[in-house]
């Protein structure tokens, strides 16, 4: 139970880490989570070592750098949205006729629109969201010792990534690393393609052996 727990701590982590940098223009609070947890340090090579965090201030970064980075890659020249990759007229869907939105409806998960830099809720901030959410939900099945809870929050978390994250994000992520102008969203866009691909992996492992028996 010991070593689900630290997986799931760390899939949690690692959701609500690259949800926060895509869903809105960072702050100083994030960058100081980033570079006081040397674990995530590590995931950013490059933003470790870039000499302009000698020269400036976080203030001075996030003003002159950051925020100039992400709304070109979020909110100019790319589109963060699955509508637009998965529609034949790569039209943006934010209505209730919008299978993501339908599924959050669905699991009663919130999206608030409004204290984010989204205007769907098939973004890809709010749905890597969705998933730290489903990590936090087994969580709180593992505290309960519920086994059938965690393996069906898997199921869910497998579909949601087949059907849609995996669909668009790759393609998306791949096109802002080559874009992004800054160490940090560089290394964000890398670590969310690494990640989303080894968490697939990890997730479809479980429902082959921790789930085996649930049917």
């Amino acid at each position: 139970m010991n070593s689900m727990k630290q997986e799931l701590e760390n899939r949690s982590a690692l959701y609500a880490l690259i949800s926060r940098l895509m869903v809105t223009e960072v702050d100083e609070a994030f960058l100081e989570i980033i570079e006081k947890e040397e674990q995530f340090l590590s995931m950013f090579p490059n933003y470790k070592n870039w000499s302009k965090r000698e020269k400036y201030t976080r203030k001075e970064l996030v003003e002159q750098y950051y925020n100039v980075d992400y709304t070109s890659l979020f909110l100019m020249h790319l589109v963060p949205y699955e509508s637009f990759y998965v529609r034949d007229d790569q039209m943006i869907d934010s209505g209730k006729g919008n299978p993501v939105i339908e599924l959050y409806d669905a699991l009663d998960f919130r999206v608030e629109l409004e204290k984010a830099r989204v205007v769907s809720g098939d973004h890809i901030g709010v749905e890597l969201e969705f998933m730290y959410m489903l990590c936090n939900a087994q969580l709180k099945a593992l505290e309960a010792e519920d086994k059938t809870g965690i393996c069906e929050l898997f199921q869910i978390q497998k579909g949601f990534m087949k059907d849609h994250l995996l669909e668009w994000a790759p393609m998306f992520l791949i096109n802002a690393k080559r874009e992004s102008r800054t160490p940090l969203y560089h290394d964000g866009a890398e670590l969310a393609l690494e990640f989303l691909l080894s968490d697939y992996e990890y997730i479809t492992e479980k429902l082959s052996d921790y789930c085996e028996d649930i049917a």
